[in-house]
């Protein structure tokens, strides 16, 4: 088993990148989900709800700013964050950084409704729900429930038969291969027999040890695609005929570092 893909997502709910290695931080990956977009009072206006943030390319400035890009939109340099810090509705985080007005404007073109971009300036202050497997001292950015997600190529691959044969009984066209990134998925692994990791309890990726907090239950993110923003029925349809249990469909893994490091792709995946 190895490391086949590292994606961080600079700015959450916007579209993933690419990476051949990345540095391991106790609430994720470097430059991982460091700025949001809320509304007026600081709650997140999240992909599912606003399916045109997954066209949003988010890159970081060597300065400590993020770049910009969206179609229709013109491109937004966004210099670092040095607003007043403003309450923000993620659990375990009271407080988030406004970015310039400059970037709220943006952003409320974008989603046509008045929003702002927020910068988590210090994500050791957010805590990792205890009902999603976080324990005392753990901390995450603003990733939604673990500083790392999980998803393996074999049950990627498995899926998208089960796909495939829900399209036939169903009289639709065969769809082509999903799209790995509708699962947000921090890294993929290869290798594994499918499913492999919904047993597994530790995890460690080249040196770096993880623990596993707890198996992923998958939401309506999952039916947008990260292309062309419409949504569809699918994978939540085919994974509830699968991968249903406790009134929740269920595909990947969360991870919580035990320690920081270094991980590259084509790092070795031992499980525990």
């Amino acid at each position: 088993m190895i490391l086949d893909q590292i994606l961080i997502y600079p700015l959450k709910s916007g579209k993933g990148c690419s990476l051949s290695e990345a540095i391991v931080h106790p609430w994720g990956l470097d430059g991982d989900r460091r700025w949001a977009v809320v509304d007026e009072r600081g709650d997140n206006l999240w992909l599912g709800e606003f399916p045109r943030l997954a066209s949003v390319a988010a890159h970081a400035t060597a300065e400590g700013g993020l770049r910009l890009a969206a179609r229709g939109m013109e491109p937004l340099t966004v210099p670092p964050a040095a607003g007043a810090a403003t309450p923000v509705g993620f659990s375990g985080l009271d407080k988030a950084v406004l970015a310039d007005d400059a970037a709220h404007a943006w952003f409320s073109a974008l989603l046509e409704r008045p929003a702002r971009l927020v910068w988590l300036d210090d994500p050791g202050r957010r805590s990792i729900d205890p009902a999603h497997g976080g324990l005392p001292g753990e901390v995450v950015s603003f990733a939604w429930d673990a500083p790392l997600l999980l998803i393996s190529e074999s049950s990627a691959l498995a899926l998208d038969g089960w796909l495939a044969e829900e399209a036939a009984r169903c009289g639709e066209d065969p769809p082509g291969r999903l799209s790995r990134v509708r699962f947000r998925p921090s890294v993929i692994i290869d290798g594994a027999e499918a499913f492999a990791e919904d047993r597994w309890r530790e995890v460690r990726i080249g040196a770096v040890p993880f623990r596993v907090s707890e198996i992923c239950d998958r939401c309506a993110v999952t039916t947008i695609d990260p292309e062309t923003q419409e949504k569809g029925k699918e994978p939540l349809r085919t994974l509830a005929r699968h991968r249903k249990w406790d009134g929740r469909t269920w595909f990947g893994i969360r991870l919580v570092p035990r320690e920081t490091g270094l991980i590259r792709v084509g790092d070795p995946i031992s499980p525990g």
